[in-house]
């Protein structure tokens, strides 16, 4: 499937791809949920299975089997974001390693933060909460997306210790632009970056090495795009760095267990400065069971990003082709600059999305933002009937 691949090659992907998706009922409701929680393929239970299987014959040794489980994952990861360099620190939730790394920064010498009004809750509330004490928190309006790498930048001083961003917005879906000169910006002055890539990650053909981020910090999941389920988000680590962070896990201490005592905490580096403690793994079986079944599948990001481009143009051509209420407005962003997902604005769109749940159709909203997100596996028939549905429900 290539970025100008036909109409018929999607709609026969999609039809085909629903049997996979028997336990999450694919085929009986419409889950426009693809930029939020996407199904599960079968595989997903049988790995869940397995992790239990393997405890109960393993024991206390079962550690060993999901450490390598865990290993598939980190290398996964890499080769979602195309990284040949990076080092990947894996965790139940953004906001646990969001903390880690924050606790990392030398915020009594450098108390500035800088980041957008734009930002999912988990940064967000971290952010919000720092700046309510001696950390000054500056967040740069995320519109016009196309000069906030240039405007996050330009605040950028000798007091700031570290930018944080969005690779795409999860409010209005927006890509934003000029990522690789925010971050040659920032190796300049010494300051790190983190990027967050949720709405990035296996959705787009989001490049590491192509984008030159190689210094930065990306912090995702697999809860979306993926369909890992949750438990499976991601630090992304840049090779040589030898953080130290307060908020420290005993896992850390793995690099340098060997190590002779200097009266110092040890940590490891990359990666194992991050790392945490005991975990469910359960998540991680569920995740490599995926992770093969997309390849096996041949859902590579470079496949995907097509699909989802027709996908959005097929929706977006079915609403221009009614009429609208004046409280609707339909998108009006170039698809090619955009994520997962199109968004319709409307002050009722919360109570659009319940009347639609009633109706088997499932989407979501912020604020007066409808957000629809079709997954690889709806078809055309389903977008032609969730427009319709949406017609009556907005009348």
């Amino acid at each position: 499937m290539t970025a100008n691949h036909s109409s018929r090659d999607w709609q026969d992907t999609a039809r085909a791809l629903q049997r996979h998706y028997q336990k999450f009922r694919v085929d009986e409701r419409i889950l426009l949920t693809g930029h939020s929680h996407q199904a599960w393929p079968d595989v997903a239970f049988d790995g869940q299975l397995q992790a239990i299987e393997d405890a109960a014959t393993h024991v206390d040794d079962k550690w060993s089997v999901a450490f390598e489980k865990a290993d598939q994952l980190r290398a996964g990861y890499a080769r979602l974001l195309d990284d040949p360099t990076g080092e990947y620190t894996l965790a139940q939730n953004t906001q646990e390693l969001l903390v880690r790394w924050l606790s990392a920064l030398p915020l009594q010498a450098k108390p500035r933060l800088i980041t957008t009004d734009g930002e999912f809750h988990s940064m967000r509330r971290l952010l919000d909460r720092l700046n309510e004490t001696s950390v000054e928190v500056v967040k740069v309006a995320s519109e016009p997306v196309s000069t906030l790498a240039e405007r996050l930048l330009a605040e950028v001083n000798d007091q700031t210790a570290a930018v944080l961003c969005s690779a795409v917005l999860f409010q209005t879906g927006r890509v934003v632009p000029q990522l690789s000169e925010l971050a040659a910006g920032c190796a300049q002055q010494q300051v790190p970056l983190l990027l967050d890539a949720y709405h990035a990650v296996n959705v787009l053909p989001w490049s590491i090495r192509e984008l030159k981020l190689d210094s930065v910090f990306v912090v995702g999941g697999g809860y979306k795009y993926c369909q890992f389920g949750e438990g499976n988000c991601f630090l992304r680590v840049p090779k040589d760095c030898d953080w130290r962070p307060l908020v420290t896990g005993w896992y850390a201490e793995f690099a340098s267990l060997n190590r002779a005592p200097n009266g110092q905490v040890q940590y490891g580096r990359g990666r194992w400065a991050f790392e945490g403690s005991t975990y469910d793994t359960t998540s991680h079986y569920r995740a490599v069971a995926v992770l093969e079944f997309f390849a096996e599948q041949q859902l590579t990001p470079n496949r995907l990003y097509p699909h989802y481009k027709a996908q959005q143009q097929h929706l977006l051509n079915l609403l221009r082709e009614r009429e609208w209420p004046d409280h609707v407005r339909l998108p009006d962003t170039p698809l090619d600059h955009i994520g997962g997902f199109l968004v319709l604005h409307t002050p009722k769109a919360a109570d659009i999305v319940q009347a639609l749940k009633t109706r088997d159709v499932y989407t979501d909203s912020r604020g007066d933002a409808l957000r629809i997100g079709p997954a690889p596996y709806v078809t055309a028939e389903q977008l032609h009937q969730a427009v319709q549905v949406l017609a009556e429900v907005v009348r």
